[in-house]
């Protein structure tokens, strides 16, 4: 069958699948939803009954042949790739994936530091050894940008045996690296360059909007299309292109990617892929505007600053995502995270997160002109209600990490339990980030300073989701000593 852009082909066969009524002596357990009726009263029966498990007419996540490839060929089509890979481990898997179809154990990647855990647990996994470039940082705001060119000609210079670039496009901020430029630079020394696009789905779609990485030319990309591309939470995409080996990426993503694959999650990525091709253009543009209008009007309040294009220095923010509602806090003498546990617990508005002196709203298509309104004049009465002096303020910037040792030596390695305090000089053998947006404060292998130290204790005292260490309660470290 000749299938287009208009067509959802896995969508189309559980349709076929569902009319048939056929008797399910296969797993899932639950039979089309009549062994929980609880669970089928809270999803519903459509749902469950086409929660099924791989057979012939549907295809086989793991070696498609029909129309789950037919479904992963038109989002290749849809996102300019040469070819694309149906996710159901979340954009975690398929950074996993990238790294691990380009680096093996003791190779090198070259990378910002302020990626998200999912790029560090896979050198975790597969041994590689990273190099880190130092983002820039934008003082005012004390948030991480993109990487400088010439910061990564030195990378490339002091280490011409690295195998990859990996590249956020964008932060979770929304800030943009001169990604075009890192291609052409990474393509000459003969790496390839890998994108974290999990926030970047909506690229390959709007206008006036950054680059993306397969438009640059990138070798694969991870975007997260439930983020922002209407999957449900979990499904996402892995791109492929120029002279990737499909085959062999999809070896190395079976080695950790479930052999059930939800077809709620396929599907969700087919369908997903169908509304962005046809109507990307006028989602993106209207997700525009309402982002746009709140920014104004939380700019036009006073005290908050959300921050856009008039940032953009031509390096370390090449560009920015006018989608992306970035606030900065601090100077009405709030933390990040304070703002969004008041916006939740008063106003029973749900951000995207906060940390130390930022706020992020995810705006989509999705959003009503009134909501955005509620989150404005939210934002405005905590300003006058809560708002205070920024004494005490924590100012935390960019920590360049020393490694010591790399994220799968020290992970592995024996490990004993210390308070926080007396962690500092230490290296550490686990992971310490907030959640979100996941960017580790601490990655195995790195020595522990007292800025760090303090940075955390201020962090958990503002109220900030703190994860990664085995002690839950996050009063103790686990180090390694050498």
């Amino acid at each position: 069958m000749n299938y287009t852009q208009q067509n959802a082909p896995v969508h189309e066969a559980l349709l076929k699948h569902k009319k048939n009524r056929v008797v399910p002596f296969d797993v899932p357990g639950h039979k089309g939803g009549r062994g929980n009726p609880e669970l089928t009263d809270f999803l519903g029966i459509d749902c469950m009954k086409v929660d099924v498990n791989s057979m012939k007419p549907l295809d086989n996540l793991i070696h498609p042949i029909s129309v789950i490839k037919a479904a992963e060929e038109l989002a290749a089509e849809a996102f300019g790739a040469d070819a694309a890979f149906f996710m159901v481990n979340g954009t975690t898997a398929a950074v996993q994936a990238m790294i691990m179809s380009t680096c093996k154990a003791g190779e090198k990647i070259i990378m910002p530091r302020n990626v998200h855990r999912s790029s560090i647990n896979a050198l975790v996994v597969c041994g590689a050894i990273p190099v880190y470039v130092n983002p820039g940082v934008n003082h005012n705001l004390g948030i991480p940008l993109g990487m400088s060119v010439e910061d990564i000609k030195v990378a490339i210079k002091e280490n011409p045996d690295a195998k990859a670039i990996l590249v956020n496009n964008p932060t979770y901020y929304g800030i943009c690296s001169n990604l075009q430029e890192i291609v052409i630079l990474a393509h000459q020394f003969g790496m390839k360059v890998l994108v974290d696009e999990a926030h970047g789905t909506h690229f390959y779609f709007g206008e006036n909007l950054p680059i993306s990485a397969m438009a640059a030319g990138a070798d694969m990309a991870a975007v997260s299309m439930h983020k922002t591309g209407g999957s449900l939470t979990q499904s996402s995409l892995l791109l492929c292109k120029n002279d990737i080996d499909p085959g062999y990426v999809r070896q190395i993503i079976n080695l950790t990617q479930t052999t059930s694959g939800s077809y709620l999650l396929l599907t969700s990525l087919d369908l997903a892929r169908k509304n962005m091709a046809l109507n990307g253009k006028e989602i993106v543009a209207k997700t525009i505007d309402l982002a746009e209008y709140a920014r104004k009007e939380i700019n036009k309040s006073g005290g908050y600053y959300a921050f856009s294009t008039e940032l953009i220095n031509g390096d370390t923010i090449y560009d920015f995502d006018r989608t992306k509602l970035s606030i900065h806090t601090g100077d009405i003498g709030l933390a990040g995270v304070e703002v969004y546990d008041l916006l939740r617990d008063e106003y029973d508005i749900q951000i995207e997160f906060g940390d130390i002196g930022n706020i992020l709203a995810i705006v989509s298509a999705g959003d009503r002109p009134f909501e955005i309104e509620r989150l404005i004049s939210a934002l405005s009465e905590i300003k006058r209600l809560y708002g205070k002096d920024k004494v005490g303020m924590l100012n935390h910037e960019y920590i360049d990490p020393e490694v010591v040792v790399t994220p799968q030596k020290a992970f592995y390695h024996d490990k004993k339990s210390v308070a926080l305090k007396d962690g500092i000089g230490h290296i550490i053998g686990e992971f310490v980030m907030c959640y979100p947006p996941g960017i580790p404060i601490l990655a195995p292998g790195e020595r522990i300073t007292k800025d760090i130290i303090e940075y955390i204790i201020y962090a958990k005292e503002k109220g900030s989701s703190i994860t990664g260490p085995k002690d839950m309660k996050i009063e103790n470290l686990n180090i390694i000593d050498f």
